[in-house]
Protein backbone atom coordinates (compact mmCIF):
# COMPACT_ATOMS: atom_id res chain seq x y z
CA UNK A 1 0.00 0.00 0.00
CA UNK A 2 1.69 3.14 -1.26
CA UNK A 3 0.95 6.53 0.58
CA UNK A 4 -1.67 7.92 -2.02
CA UNK A 5 -3.89 4.69 -1.70
CA UNK A 6 -3.26 5.71 2.20
CA UNK A 7 -4.46 8.89 2.18
CA UNK A 8 -7.36 8.03 -1.11
CA UNK A 9 -8.57 4.98 1.95
CA UNK A 10 -8.44 7.46 4.79
CA UNK A 11 -10.07 10.18 3.32
CA UNK A 12 -13.25 7.59 1.96
CA UNK A 13 -13.76 6.83 5.57
CA UNK A 14 -16.93 8.19 8.04
CA UNK A 15 -15.81 10.19 11.30
CA UNK A 16 -16.82 7.24 13.54
CA UNK A 17 -14.54 4.91 11.63
CA UNK A 18 -11.75 7.55 11.49
CA UNK A 19 -11.84 7.42 15.06
CA UNK A 20 -12.00 3.74 15.68
CA UNK A 21 -9.22 3.19 13.51
CA UNK A 22 -7.44 6.14 15.45
CA UNK A 23 -8.46 5.16 19.22
CA UNK A 24 -7.13 1.44 18.30
CA UNK A 25 -3.91 2.89 17.20
CA UNK A 26 -3.07 4.76 19.82
CA UNK A 27 -4.90 2.59 22.95
CA UNK A 28 -4.57 -1.31 21.43
CA UNK A 29 -7.45 -3.91 20.50
CA UNK A 30 -10.46 -3.30 22.35
CA UNK A 31 -14.61 -3.92 21.86
CA UNK A 32 -17.24 -1.64 19.96
CA UNK A 33 -19.00 -1.90 23.91
CA UNK A 34 -16.01 -0.53 25.47
CA UNK A 35 -14.79 2.15 22.35
CA UNK A 36 -18.41 3.66 22.83
CA UNK A 37 -17.71 4.67 26.44
CA UNK A 38 -13.74 5.62 25.87
CA UNK A 39 -13.27 6.57 21.78
CA UNK A 40 -10.02 8.32 21.69
CA UNK A 41 -9.41 8.97 25.21
CA UNK A 42 -12.65 9.44 26.69
CA UNK A 43 -13.29 8.55 29.75
CA UNK A 44 -17.45 7.25 31.89
CA UNK A 45 -20.20 4.76 31.42
CA UNK A 46 -22.06 6.99 29.56
CA UNK A 47 -21.49 6.47 25.53
CA UNK A 48 -19.53 9.31 23.60
CA UNK A 49 -21.01 7.48 20.59
CA UNK A 50 -24.00 5.08 19.31
CA UNK A 51 -22.78 1.34 20.38
CA UNK A 52 -24.83 0.37 17.41
CA UNK A 53 -22.96 2.55 15.37
CA UNK A 54 -19.71 2.10 16.32
CA UNK A 55 -20.24 -1.86 16.20
CA UNK A 56 -21.50 -1.41 12.71
CA UNK A 57 -18.24 0.40 12.14
CA UNK A 58 -16.07 -1.69 13.46
CA UNK A 59 -17.79 -4.98 10.81
CA UNK A 60 -17.44 -2.50 7.93
CA UNK A 61 -13.65 -1.81 8.74
CA UNK A 62 -13.43 -5.64 9.07
CA UNK A 63 -14.78 -6.04 5.83
CA UNK A 64 -12.41 -3.58 4.37
CA UNK A 65 -9.59 -5.44 5.47
CA UNK A 66 -8.50 -2.78 8.20
CA UNK A 67 -9.71 -4.71 11.35
CA UNK A 68 -9.41 -8.18 12.81
CA UNK A 69 -12.09 -9.80 15.15
CA UNK A 70 -11.03 -12.13 17.85
CA UNK A 71 -12.89 -13.70 20.36
CA UNK A 72 -11.67 -13.40 24.05
CA UNK A 73 -13.01 -12.92 27.39
CA UNK A 74 -14.46 -9.80 28.56
CA UNK A 75 -13.90 -9.75 32.18
CA UNK A 76 -10.93 -12.37 33.50
CA UNK A 77 -11.52 -15.87 35.39
CA UNK A 78 -11.82 -15.54 39.45
CA UNK A 79 -8.19 -15.75 40.96
CA UNK A 80 -8.39 -16.39 44.85
CA UNK A 81 -11.10 -17.26 47.63
CA UNK A 82 -10.81 -13.84 48.77
CA UNK A 83 -13.45 -12.42 46.05
CA UNK A 84 -16.09 -15.09 46.23
CA UNK A 85 -18.31 -12.96 44.71
CA UNK A 86 -16.16 -13.33 41.31
CA UNK A 87 -16.60 -17.30 41.73
CA UNK A 88 -20.24 -16.56 41.84
CA UNK A 89 -20.32 -13.92 38.77
CA UNK A 90 -18.60 -16.65 36.87
CA UNK A 91 -21.36 -19.26 37.82
CA UNK A 92 -23.81 -16.75 36.51
CA UNK A 93 -25.69 -18.55 33.13
CA UNK A 94 -27.07 -15.10 32.81
CA UNK A 95 -23.52 -13.39 32.20
CA UNK A 96 -22.47 -12.37 28.92
CA UNK A 97 -19.95 -14.61 27.60
CA UNK A 98 -16.79 -13.84 25.30
CA UNK A 99 -16.64 -10.52 23.51
CA UNK A 100 -15.29 -9.58 20.06
CA UNK A 101 -12.11 -7.05 20.22
CA UNK A 102 -11.00 -5.76 17.78
CA UNK A 103 -6.99 -4.85 16.42
CA UNK A 104 -5.43 -3.14 13.28
CA UNK A 105 -4.46 -5.24 10.28
CA UNK A 106 -1.18 -4.43 8.79
CA UNK A 107 -3.10 -2.09 6.02
CA UNK A 108 -4.87 -1.09 8.73
CA UNK A 109 -2.21 0.40 10.98
CA UNK A 110 -1.29 1.99 8.12
CA UNK A 111 -4.23 4.36 7.63
CA UNK A 112 -4.51 4.03 11.14
CA UNK A 113 -1.45 5.71 12.04
CA UNK A 114 -2.01 8.42 9.36
CA UNK A 115 -4.86 9.62 10.39
CA UNK A 116 -3.65 9.50 14.01
CA UNK A 117 -1.08 11.78 13.12
CA UNK A 118 -2.79 14.37 11.11
CA UNK A 119 -6.11 14.13 12.99
CA UNK A 120 -6.24 13.09 16.61
CA UNK A 121 -2.67 13.84 18.11
CA UNK A 122 -2.29 16.47 20.42
CA UNK A 123 0.15 19.13 19.06
CA UNK A 124 3.61 18.64 21.45
CA UNK A 125 4.95 21.39 23.13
Amino acid sequence: MDQDEIEEMAESLTDIERKILAHIYAYGPDTPWLMARRLLGAAGWTPVAPEEEVEEACRRLEGMGLLEGYRGNLKGLATSSIKPWLKVKRRNPDRKGPGIYYDLTKNGRWVAGYLYKRYFRKPQG
